[in-house]
């Protein structure tokens, strides 16, 4: 997608899983929308789901699960401990890729407008999409909640944007607007108590602490409320909790990236941590993240580090993961929690459940055949290798070769994904074959157009498995240092992920030693042929090592 905008409505059900599912179908109806998360909470009452898709379909989308949402749920009936003022609490558009705040603005108005017109429900625009002041804080239209709605509509200032000033028992009102996205992010401490967590966030936090004199007692300003001392950055929400009974986090939410980045809140939660005799050692996000904050954040981390700025951004993202340690509580995968990652399709063979993929490669087509399969296969070691390093990273006993074990498993997931594309690239290729095929050949000129095309697509079908086998042989490379330095109780998934990724490269090479027999360029089949006898060599040599280094050690 070129353009991406993000939704993510509140609507007042958390229980019911017939209404929750039919919301989300309405969701996934609309073509060019992806659904991201559904998200229930019994005790709030509520579902938050995550959408994203270019401004148009998403804008349908939205419209389309208010119908449904508010079609059902019945706002008389509710109960929950999340604020909330209707049964589509609140409509956000958020921009992510390729579109402005002013384009969602102006999605969250026809929204609205649809809204109140089609639905008859009173819509409230909130945040960037405001036009009074007061309305900008979601928390200042919904004061007094639902309950509260019949007696506010008496109030001619608390006319809607859109819609008719009249309570509607069973649907509420509901609020929408466009905001910038929001990352809820979570720092992680060497410490049990919570108080320290507390202490950091009060001092990152925008509202800061209270302003206290001698006594420890609150000071009040000449307005009647209490004083504070700000904190050090703005649009940061922050506070302390328990991750469990050993580590203490500081809990945030940042309201804007851009201004303040994961990076800014880590390094001065680091500085103030160590103030306190504690020690930051890791981060979460919690939900999703957009490309461009981890990408901010690998290029401070590189400047810092006096390194060449990468352009890659698969390298930055890497790089933050890493140095901001998201993989400290548990492994951080980006493609199940960057935004644009998640928005990424893969192929319709590597979209298949493995019953599906297994159906669909026994069936009488010819493909898919041995090409997808070598690169499921590399794929499959590339998986088990990045297993033993999320086995290892964090474990005391492999203190000393964390920072190795955190490339690998870095490297190792950069070649997983490339093998999950080349599982529908082999197939591609081989029914470009079959379409040259299909070529008219009726008159001399079609038939040397259809001979040309034949040649360029065995070329490509070799080409394709071949660079299959390079991928797989360069997994040994990861299997090595997996088997060497891994955690040892996890030796033996090494030495699979080794067999695997050579079975990868021996079921490529044979691919594309069939397709060169078609092939008349006799200068690319003698280094097509060179090229696949080094790499059987070397990945037969790697591997022979790597089963040496498992077996005498188990």
């Amino acid at each position: 997608m070129d353009k991406i905008v993000e939704c993510v409505p509140n609507f007042s059900e958390g229980i019911d899983n017939s209404i929750i599912e039919a919301i989300a179908a309405a969701i996934k109806t609309v073509d060019g929308v992806k659904l991201l998360n559904v998200d229930p909470g019994a005790d709030f009452n509520r579902t938050v789901y995550t959408f994203v898709g270019e401004p148009e379909p998403v804008l349908e989308a939205a419209f389309q699960a208010a119908k449904v949402g508010i079609a059902l749920i019945d706002m008389t009936k509710h109960k929950g401990e999340h604020a909330r003022m209707g049964a589509l609490d609140v409509m956000p558009f958020i921009p992510i890729k390729g579109v402005t705040q002013d384009d969602c603005i102006k999605l969250s108005k026809k929204f609205g407008e649809r809204m109140g017109k089609e639905l008859g429900i009173p819509v409230f625009l909130y945040a960037n999409s405001a036009i009074k002041k007061e309305r900008v804080r979601l928390p200042d239209i919904r004061k007094g909640e639902y309950e509260a709605l019949e007696e506010k509509f008496k109030d001619p200032s608390f006319k809607p944007d859109y819609g008719k000033p009249v309570f509607v028992p069973k649907s509420g009102a509901t609020a929408t607007g466009a905001r910038e996205i929001l990352i809820a992010y979570n720092i992680n401490l060497d410490t049990n108590d919570k108080s320290i967590a507390s202490k950091i966030a009060g001092k990152i936090r925008t509202s800061g602490v209270l302003k206290k004199d001698k006594n420890g007692e609150k000071i009040i300003g000449p307005d009647g409320k209490a004083k504070r001392i700000p904190g050090c950055f703005k649009g940061v929400q922050a506070g302390g909790m328990m991750y469990d009974e050993n580590i203490a986090q500081i809990s945030m939410n940042l309201l804007n990236f851009y201004n303040v980045s994961l990076h800014d809140v880590y390094e001065a939660s680091k500085e103030e941590a160590r103030k306190l005799g504690a020690n930051v050692t890791g981060s979460e996000i919690v939900g999703l993240v957009p490309k461009e904050a981890l990408s901010l954040a690998g290029k401070f981390y590189m400047k810092k580090e006096k390194m060449k700025v990468s352009t890659n951004e698969e390298e930055l993202v890497s790089i933050a993961i890493e140095k901001l340690g998201l993989s400290q509580l548990y492994p951080f995968y980006p493609e199940e929690k960057v935004i644009e990652y998640m928005v990424e399709e893969t192929g319709p063979l590597a979209s298949l459940s493995v019953k599906g993929f297994l159906s669909e490669l026994a069936s009488s087509s010819p493909a898919p055949g041995g090409g997808s399969v070598a690169a499921l296969s590399g794929a499959l070691g590339c998986a088990l290798s990045s297993m033993v390093c999320n086995l290892t990273i964090g474990k005391e006993k492999y203190t000393n070769v964390q920072d190795e074990i955190k490339a690998v498993f870095s490297n190792s997931e950069k070649l997983r994904k490339e093998l999950t594309t080349f599982i529908d690239k082999d197939t591609e290729a081989f029914n470009e074959v079959m379409k040259a095929f299909k070529m008219p050949k009726e008159t001399d000129q079609q038939k040397n157009k259809r001979k040309q095309a034949i040649q360029q697509a065995f070329k490509k079908a070799a080409l394709v498995p071949l660079e299959t086998a390079q991928i797989c042989e360069k997994i040994l490379d990861v299997a090595l240092v997996v088997a060497e330095k891994g955690n040892q109780s996890s030796i033996t998934d090494a030495a699979v992920s080794a067999l695997m990724a050579n079975a990868g490269v021996k079921s490529a090479i044979l691919n594309v030693r069939i397709n060169l027999g078609s092939i008349k360029d006799e200068k690319f089949v003698e280094n097509t042929i060179s090229e696949l006898e080094k790499i059987e060599s070397n990945s037969s040599d790697k591997t022979d090592k790597i089963m040496k280094i498992v077996n005498e050690k188990i």
